[in-house]
């Protein structure tokens, strides 16, 4: 399964699919085998960057598609 990143409202980012997840030093997180987790987005998680649901009650977005610019050049 090709990766895909969800946003979800008022919440996390969800991947799934066949993906690695590495630290600003380029140290692979142990999934152990997991093939969908939740990334924080509000910054609450005592588990960053993973979701713990922290932002229940704190966080609000409406996720909606949209189409960004063509990059600057």
């Amino acid at each position: 399964m090709p990766t895909k990143i969800t946003v979800l409202s008022n919440g996390s980012l969800r991947v799934e699919g066949e993906f690695e997840i590495v630290d600003a030093q380029g140290q692979n997180y142990g999934l152990a085998g997991r093939e969908r987790v939740s990334i924080c987005r509000c910054g609450l998680s005592a588990n960053k960057p993973f979701c713990d649901g922290s932002h229940k009650g704190h966080f609000e977005h409406d996720a909606k598609a949209f189409d960004l610019p063509a990059p600057k050049v």
